[in-house]
This record gives structure tokens, sequence and C-alpha cells, in this order.
């Protein structure tokens, strides 16, 4: 799959990301699956409010994104599992660096697919795990009037109080096994440096992979 592919996967599942928003210390005791469905509402109308953000203020999208996505989102274990054995390899400036890149990565894909936002609603499916679970897929649907429903799934792990998306599945491609392989790619031929190198240049250039 191609870069390109990736990128219009990610502004498909944008707006349903936005559920990870900030959590209130009353949501602490909500399954995830209640908190991606209320967060994620609230969230919606906050992007609809805003006319910044609605015309495409790419600072303030980024802003947005930084605010209500990426507290919400376990890097380290992302990127782990999309550098795979790479990531074993990798010394922990090399991670750290890793996860800098790879964050900034999602941010600018996310920030750049908010103006996908209009009309769209989340409907969630049943849970199904066990009521102990720390590692659940929390399934949901993207809604618009006149479209067919996106799929968008979440891994998601209970750290502590706190629950972390760790990979998104959108009409049935986990982002993370598709990440894997275009990682893998470039580190096969250039190193764990060479990927690093690869995905600060895409970040500069304002791309969303290390290549076609």
């Amino acid at each position: 799959m191609s870069w390109q592919k990736i990128r219009l996967m990610l502004a498909a599942c944008a707006v349903g990301v936005f559920a990870l928003a900030t959590q209130p210390a009353l949501a602490q005791a909500e399954s995830p699956q209640a908190l991606i469905e209320r967060i994620g509402n609230e969230a919606l109308e906050r992007i609809k409010a805003d006319p910044a953000v609605r015309a495409g203020d790419t600072e303030k999208l980024s802003a947005l994104v930084d605010e209500l996505v990426m507290p919400h989102v376990n890097f380290e274990r992302m990127t782990a599992l999309a550098a795979g054995r790479w990531w074993r390899q990798a010394t922990p400036e090399q991670r750290k660096q890793l996860m800098e890149e790879f964050r900034a990565m999602l941010l600018r894909t996310y920030a750049g697919a908010l103006n996908a936002v209009d009309d769209q609603t989340i409907r969630m499916k049943p849970l199904r795990a066990a009521a102990d679970a720390t590692d659940v897929i929390v399934r949901s649907e993207i809604v618009q009037r006149g479209s067919e429903p996106i799929q968008l799934d979440y891994r998601m792990q209970k750290i502590g109080d706190s629950w972390k998306i760790y990979d998104v599945n959108v009409l049935g491609m986990w982002l993370i096994e598709t990440y894997r392989t275009q990682f893998a790619q470039e580190a096969s031929r250039s190193g764990v440096d060479g990927l690093i190198r690869s995905l600060a240049e895409m970040n500069r250039q304002g791309g969303t992979g290390t290549g076609s």
C-alpha cells in the first residue's frame, strides 16, 4: 500500500480519533467504549463550532490535535509495533528519535485531515471484552448522510486509570501493520538511522510516509 493511500485512510479516521480528547476526572470509571462515544461527540461539536479550524488554519489545527489527541496515544508501544525488530535493535536515543518523528507524522496527518469534518456522527458497536480486560478493541463507525459508514476500530490498553490508543483499524486495515511494512523496507535499506532520516525528511516536506 502506498503512502498516498495511507494518507486517505488517516483522513477517513481523523474524525474518530478525536474521540480520544481530554478526559475529565469523572470519566476515569467509564468503559473505553463509553469514553470514546461521549468525548468523541463533544470533540466533534467543538471542531464544527470553530470557524478557524473549519477554514483550515494550520497552526490552530495542529494545536487542536496536539491538545485533544496526542496525550491519549501510547506512542512508545505504537512506534515499537510499527518498527518491529528494528525497534529492538535501536539504541535508547534512536528510539526517542523514532517516537518523535512518528508522533510528528501523525500530528501533521490528523491536522491535515480535519477539514473532512462536516456532519459526521459516531455510532458505537457492542464492546466484546471481559469487565476486567486491560487490552480491548473498541469498534465504531463514522456515519455521514448519503455515504457508506466508515469502519473505525481502536486497539486500546489500560494503563493505570487511563485508556490509551495504540492502533487504528480503518475499513479492515490496521495502520500499524501498514506502517510496519513501510518502515521495514526503509530500515532494511539504510538501517535505523536511515529510517529516522527518512521520517524527518518526510515531516519537513509535509508528507505522510517514507516513500511510495
